[in-house]
């Protein structure tokens, strides 16, 4: 299982066939002399590279954002996303997004909880997140695992 918090600095965190938990963050910010799409094919190769590091991939499941404070960071997960959903199509990977409230909700048990929130609450189960993106991962990951019965 892949959970993954999409945007420039994308929080990820892996459960492997063994149990091991996994987290990290990585930077997609766009170089001085990339075109716009460069962080795009930097994203996918990132997802090769991932998925070679750990092996079959079960499924992908994604922080859904439905609302962005600026236009650009919505640009900018759009794109990701498409870059994602297109890749778990060619892969065939099922994928899932689930809401950010559904998350918070879960981490904390206020749907609107701030990220120190959410990073505190990660904390507690015995992680230590870079940052928000990174906690948003494990508590994504969490999630899912909560609602498949899975023990960590």
């Amino acid at each position: 299982m892949l959970a993954l918090d999409l945007g420039t600095r994308t929080g990820w965190a892996v459960r492997t066939p063994e149990g091991r938990i996994t987290s990290g963050t990585e930077s997609f910010r766009p170089g001085r002399f990339e075109g716009g799409g460069m962080r795009y094919l930097r994203f996918r190769r990132w997802l090769e590279n991932l998925k070679a590091a750990i092996g079959p991939i079960e499924a992908i499941y994604f922080e859904e954002v439905r609302r962005h404070a600026g236009v650009d960071a919505a640009h900018a997960y759009g794109g990701f996303l498409g870059q994602l959903t297109a890749w778990c199509e060619h892969q065939r990977i099922p994928y899932q997004g689930v809401p950010v409230g559904t998350i918070k909700k879960h981490a904390t048990g206020r749907g609107n909880a701030a990220k120190r929130e959410v990073i505190a609450a990660v904390q507690a189960r015995g992680f230590q997140p870079a940052d928000d993106n990174e906690a948003d991962a494990i508590a994504l990951l969490l999630w899912v695992m909560a609602q498949q019965e899975v023990t960590p």
